[in-house]
């Protein structure tokens, strides 16, 4: 799998953990995984509920939650592709964490602020232990790679072929490529007072190459830098008949690359080629009070994101000291931001081979989502709406009724106006394409697009500008609050009067990640809702104090403030001797306060079961404090993304869905929404989706009081699985 090491190099293989023999493929297995969270010693029952003692790492815990992502490629339960899809879902967040948590921490340092969270780790000990735990992961990420998937792969007629193992043919073949393909676009760098050390943008595959000999104008060799062109695939397939029968082979591009290097610099001998991938700062910082103009600022940031600071530095695993540190010392950074790893330095760009392979049977089984009753035996789903509440759970139930709720929109004449919130939607989507169409019907179309959503900020520029051509109204929400509601308003006349329509959402309005996230989307036409949706877009478009909202539970205003008395209720019923019960399902729990009244509650002895897929900064079964809260993340097939709150309330419960996590940014610095499930039914179908995942024995992972996250297996008992119970009750099998 190596596509950087010469052919004569051996690999170095240590076995893996649990005892299996080098050279064979590893037996399956889950292992428990260090956390990175340090056992302390338990806090008194009577301990202030600040106790840091209380808390755990929310930066270590998101880094946990990658870990488990990474489990999943040793779960034989998920189809072979799947696994290998897991894997590089595990580099892409990776990522993304020193993009974003690693480079924040680092920045903490550097200006001097060591302040430490709640749960009282400085961020310099916190980053001494990422560095830690991520270098073993990444260690046993590429042995997973080498050792257990691509054998796998192998055995089912996929092959990744080392530049030691090409035919002559393909050899051939390569070289072809290279010259025809490569050698056009590629742009080598030589070291000199003249030439110094360029720079390099964010996550490309480069090349430090050692030269001997003079070139043309007899400068002596030395070090060069060779940028793999990014317009290029980074994994190629070889021609049909050049593969052995009934395989399909791959070849690396920084195989071939290296395998031709000398002919990137004639006349000169290449004494080594070593890849290697920088990471850099990719957060976007906009200050409201110096930006009069929000996507002018954008656009100037973006650029610069590109070339942020570094803070990781991924070497080919045989790169020589001297140039793995002159390479450290060109981007400024520590001996314990460098990664050796054994394979190519860009996994996550092996996705491509996800998508092109055409072997369904090494897939999980297709599917075909299905539709609530009430929208199969109405052809308008604004008819559907108007005689009651619709519930859909995505991906089980189809996302394509919230895209033809708007197209209907746009071509009915008695729909006057439209408002929408984007967040992360494609300028070319069927949302929006129906909002453009919608504008050129004369409707009176307003969008609130919040330009910020990190890593989609250019494709919300772009949305923005072709919503702007069609003659909407774009609006960038609230300077110093991100826009994070997911809700759309419908004004239609009917029989002379105005009625109104609207939907609300925990995720996103893009019809692709509806198919792979779980989400709710509510249906109403309930005239408190939906004058709620309107007063809360109000706020946004124009000025003034905070309107009274009904039914609606919103941030930064309300939301926060009610989740805690919610909360608190639920344990003032425990303390008089009812049943109480809480279920709050979200992405992730970091929010102190949030965290306090849970611990008062479980106290109180109200039994609190949360279904956190990532982040938790809560600590679970303590003595005194939360012994009757358990957690657990469910990580499958889909990204678990809904967030619903259930409360039992003595007998009157309540239920509700939202856009907003359990985190202080959710609460504080942006603008969610939270709504009431009023239909008892629809109150009921997502009470007993809860239950289901609650009773999950395959891909659940418990957390314990001392970080640790253990999986549930069936044991004697039935497996099951949350995600396909869910899949066979809302979903027609393919």
């Amino acid at each position: 799998m190596d596509d950087s090491r010469s052919p004569d190099t051996p690999a170095t293989v240590e076995p893996l953990p649990g005892g299996e023999t080098p050279g064979e493929p590893p037996a399956p297995r889950l292992n428990q995984t260090r956390t990175g969270i340090k056992p302390k010693a338990l806090p008194d029952p009577e301990a202030d509920l600040t106790d840091p003692g209380l808390y755990f790492n929310r930066e270590l815990s998101h880094l946990q939650f990658n870990v488990r992502v990474l489990e999943q490629a040793l779960d034989e339960a998920h189809p072979l592709l799947n696994r290998l899809m897991f894997l590089l879902i595990f580099s892409s967040n990776m990522d993304e964490f020193f993009e974003i948590r690693v480079a924040g921490l680092k920045n903490q340092i550097l200006v001097g602020d060591e302040t430490p969270g709640s749960d009282g780790r400085s961020p310099r000990s916190v980053l001494a232990e990422i560095a830690q735990i991520a270098h073993e992961q990444v260690e046993r990420q590429y042995r997973i790679l080498n050792e257990a998937l691509i054998p796998a792969l192998e055995a089912q007629g996929l092959r990744f072929r080392r530049r030691g193992d090409w035919t002559e043919a393909q050899q051939g073949w390569v070289r072809d490529y290279f010259e025809t393909e490569i050698m056009p676009v590629i742009s080598p760098i030589g070291l000199d007072p003249s030439h110094p050390f360029p720079r390099l943008v964010n996550k490309s595959l480069n090349f430090i190459v050692e030269l001997e000999g003079k070139d043309a104008f007899g400068r002596e060799g030395g070090l060069a830098i060779l940028p793999a062109p990014r317009s290029l695939p980074r994994v190629i397939a070889l021609p049909d008949e050049l593969c052995e029968e009934g395989f399909t082979e791959y070849v690396f591009l920084s195989s071939m690359i290296h395998a031709h290097a000398e002919e990137v610099f004639p006349g000169m001998k290449v004494r080594g080629c070593y890849q290697f991938r920088l990471t850099r700062n990719a957060d976007l910082s906009v200050d409201p009070e110096d930006v009069s103009d929000l996507a002018s600022a954008l656009r100037g940031e973006l650029l610069s994101r590109r070339y942020g600071s570094g803070v990781r530095l991924e070497v080919a695993d045989n790169c020589p000291d001297d140039l793995a540190e002159f390479l450290l010392r060109q981007f400024e950074l520590e001996a314990t931001d460098l990664y050796r790893v054994n394979g190519p330095v860009n996994l996550t760009r092996m996705m491509s081979v996800l998508g092109e392979v055409q072997r369904p049977e090494l897939c999980y089984r297709a599917f075909t989502p299905g539709l609530p009753k009430a929208l199969r035996k109405r052809d308008s789903v604004l008819q559907a709406m108007a005689e009651g509440d619709i519930l859909l759970h995505h991906p089980f139930h189809s996302f394509s009724p919230v895209e033809e709720l708007l197209r209907e929109a746009a071509r009915d004449p008695a729909v006057l106006a439209i408002k929408q919130t984007l967040y992360r939607t494609g300028a070319d989507s069927p949302i929006v394409n129906a909002l453009v169409e919608a504008a050129g019907n004369g409707k009176e179309v307003t969008v609130v697009i919040e330009l910020r959503a990190r890593f989609d900020e250019a494709d919300n520029l772009a949305l923005a500008s072709r919503l702007q051509e069609a003659g909407t109204i774009v609006i960038y929400g609230v300077m110093a609050y991100k826009t994070h509601a997911k809700m759309m308003h419908i004004v239609r006349r009917e029989k002379g009067q105005l009625r109104h329509y609207a939907h609300l959402g925990t995720g996103n309005y893009h019809s692709k990640t509806a198919k792979l996230y779980t989400d709710y989307s509510l249906l109403t036409a309930d005239p408190v809702l939906c004058a709620d949706v309107h007063k809360v877009f109000q706020q946004l478009s124009g000025m003034g104090r905070a309107r009274k909202i009904e039914k609606l539970l919103h941030a930064p205003f309300t939301l926060h403030e009610r989740l805690v008395a919610m909360i608190d209720r639920e344990a003032e019923h425990a303390r008089k001797g009812k049943r109480a019960h809480l279920i709050i399902k979200c992405n992730s729990l970091t929010e102190p306060k949030l965290i306090q009244a849970l611990y008062r509650a479980s106290q109180a002895g109200v039994e609190c079961d949360l279904i956190i897929r990532g982040m938790c900064c809560l600590r679970p079964g303590l003595p005194g404090i939360s012994e009757s809260i358990r957690v657990r993340s469910i990580i499958g097939r889909f990204l678990e993304h809904t967030r619903v709150f259930h409360f039992h309330n003595d007998g009157k419960p309540e239920t509700w869905g939202s856009s907003a996590d359990f985190m202080a940014r959710n609460m504080f610095h942006r603008v969610e929404t939270c709504f009431p499930l009023l239909d008892k039914k629809l109150a009921a179908q997502v009470r007993k989706d809860l239950e289901t995942y609650l009773v999950d024995n395959c891909q659940s992972w418990l957390l314990r009081p001392d970080g640790t996250y253990v999986k549930q297996t069936p044991g004697e008992a039935a497996p099951i699985s949350a995600q396909e119970t869910l899949l066979y009750a809302y979903a027609a099998r393919a």
